[in-house]
């Protein structure tokens, strides 16, 4: 068995909150850019402006993120949202603190 790559589970939104986006990926800074930037326009980001990172979670293993955005897109809004306001009440964008990280 070879070396497991880990992964983040994140989840985007736009302006006004209303379009929710589950993804997973094991380059978030990167994935993160293209969602903002509409890399692929006729995607569920692009096609609701979700442009803003709320929430992320990194996993050790990708397979546990993957796992993790199953159950989340999955699950319902209610969920979605209790699991945003624990990390980021005011719901922020992310996206340039993860930057400077």
């Amino acid at each position: 068995m070879g070396f497991q790559y880990g992964g983040c589970v994140y989840i985007m939104t736009n302006k006004m909150h209303t379009a929710l986006y589950v993804g997973v990926s094991s380059d978030l800074t990167g994935r993160v850019w293209e969602h903002k930037n509409n890399v692929y326009p006729g995607g569920y980001t692009a096609r609701y402006n979700c442009h803003k990172l709320v929430y992320y979670m990194f996993y050790s293993r990708i397979e546990e993120a993957i796992g993790v955005e199953k159950t989340l897109k999955a699950g319902n809004r209610k969920n979605k949202i209790k699991l945003i306001n624990a990390m980021n009440p005011k719901w922020l964008d992310l996206y340039d603190d993860l930057m400077r990280e």
